[in-house]
C-alpha cells in the first residue's frame, strides 16, 4: 500500500465512521461536567471557608491577596486542602481513564471497519471495542510513560551537561561558549524531535498491533518496534501525517486571532468557530490514525500467512468400515 492509498483509506474509514466525532464531543462535555462536580464544588467550598470573596476577583494573584497569613490557612484547613488536592487527582485520574476508554473504542471501530468493509458503526461495537481494549491500552500507556519519563531524564542529563560545557567555555572565550551552545542545542534539538516522533510511531503502532492481533502491552511495544525495523516507511508514512496535522492545527489556531481584531461580532463567532476548529482538528486526528491502522493491516496482517489446520489421518477402525465398504460395492458391481 503506498503512503496516498492510505491516507484515502484512512479518510474513507472515519468518514464511514463520523459518529465517533460525536463520541468525543460527548467526552469533552462529560469532562467539563466532572471538572465542575468534583473540582469546582470543593473549590468553591474551600474559598468560602477561606472568606474569599470570588465576586471581586479578576486575576489568581487576587486570590492569594485575599488570602491572609497562608501558612496559617494550611495549618487551620489542612485537612480542606488535602480534600482538594484529593478531587484533583481523582478527577484526573477520571479524565484519564475515559480517555483511554474513547479512545479504545475508536481504535477497535476503525479496525473493525478495515476487517468488515461492509460493517456500519453501532455504539454496541463502540462498546465492546472499548471493553475489549481498555486494560490492555491502560498497560500500554502505563509502559509508554515510563519510557517518556525515562526519556526526558536523559534529555534533561544532556541538557545540563550541554549547559555545564558552555558555562566552562564562556570563561575561556566567548566567541566559543556562543558556537558550542548553538551547536550542541541544535543536536539536542534534533535529538529530541527524532525520539518524539520515534517514540510516537511506536505508539501507534504498538496500538495497531495490540487492536488486531489481541496481544499483551509489552509484547506488542516489541511487535511494533520489530515491524519499524522491517517497514522504515511506515516511520516516515507517521512523520508526514504528522506534520501534516500540525501544519493544519497551526493553520487553525492562526486563523482564529483574526476573530481578536472584529471588536463585537469577532467575539460573537469565535465560540462556533472553536466547535468547528474542534471537530475538524478531531476528525483529522481520527483520519491520521485510521491511515496507520490500514498502512499497517495491509503490510502486516494481511500479508500474513493463512496456516491451516492439518488433515487428520483416518484410525484403524475407519480404515476397516472404508475397506469393507469398498468390497460390498466391488462385489455388487460384480
Amino acid at each position: 500500500m503506498t503512503y496516498i492509498e492510505a491516507v484515502k483509506d484512512g479518510f474513507r474509514l472515519v468518514h464511514r465512521n463520523w459518529q465517533l466525532v460525536l463520541v468525543q464531543f460527548g467526552m469533552v462535555i462529560v469532562s467539563s461536567i466532572g471538572f465542575f462536580v468534583i473540582v469546582g464544588i470543593p473549590l468553591a467550598i474551600a474559598f468560602i471557608i477561606f472568606g474569599v470573596d470570588l465576586t471581586g476577583l479578576t486575576d489568581v494573584k487576587d486570590i492569594f491577596r485575599t488570602i491572609k497569613e497562608p501558612s496559617d490557612v494550611i495549618s487551620r484547613y489542612l485537612g480542606l486542602i488535602l480534600i482538594v488536592i484529593a478531587s484533583l487527582l481523582l478527577y484526573i485520574i477520571m479524565v484519564v481513564m475515559l480517555g483511554i476508554y474513547v479512545f479504545g473504542g475508536s481504535i477497535g471501530v476503525i479496525g473493525k471497519s478495515l476487517m468488515e468493509r461492509y460493517l456500519k458503526f453501532s455504539m454496541h461495537t463502540f462498546f465492546v471495542e472499548a471493553k475489549r481494549l481498555f486494560l490492555s491500552l491502560l498497560g500500554f500507556t502505563c509502559i509508554i510513560g515510563i519510557i517518556v519519563i525515562a526519556v526526558a531524564f536523559i534529555l534533561g542529563i544532556l541538557g545540563g551537561g550541554i549547559a555545564a560545557l558552555v558555562s566552562f567555555a564562556q570563561s575561556q572565550d566567548s566567541t566559543l561558549a556562543l558556537f558550542l551552545g548553538t551547536f550542541f542545542s541544535l543536536i539536542l534539538i534534533i535529538i529530541a524531535f527524532i525520539l518524539i516522533l520515534g517514540i510516537l510511531s511506536i505508539t501507534l503502532y504498538g496500538i495497531a498491533s495490540l487492536s488486531f492481533k489481541g496481544i499483551g502491552p509489552l509484547k506488542s511495544l516489541w511487535e511494533a518496534i520489530h515491524y519499524l525495523a522491517r517497514h522504515p516507511a511506515a516511520f516516515w508514512l507517521y512523520t508526514i501525517l504528522f506534520g501534516g496535522y500540525v501544519l493544519a492545527s497551526f493553520l487553525l489556531i492562526l486563523l482564529s486571532y483574526s476573530f481578536i481584531l472584529i471588536p463585537v461580532i469577532g467575539t460573537i463567532l469565535s465560540f462556533p468557530y472553536q466547535l468547528i476548529s474542534y471537530a475538524f482538528q478531531t476528525y483529522l486526528g481520527l483520519a491520521v490514525i485510521a491511515a496507520i491502522l490500514s498502512y499497517y493491516y495491509s503490510t502486516e496482517i494481511s500479508s500474513e500467512p493463512i496456516i491451516e489446520s492439518p488433515i487428520s489421518q483416518p484410525s484403524a477402525e475407519e480404515e476397516a468400515t472404508i475397506q469393507d465398504t469398498d468390497v460390498k460395492d466391488t462385489m455388487h458391481d460384480s
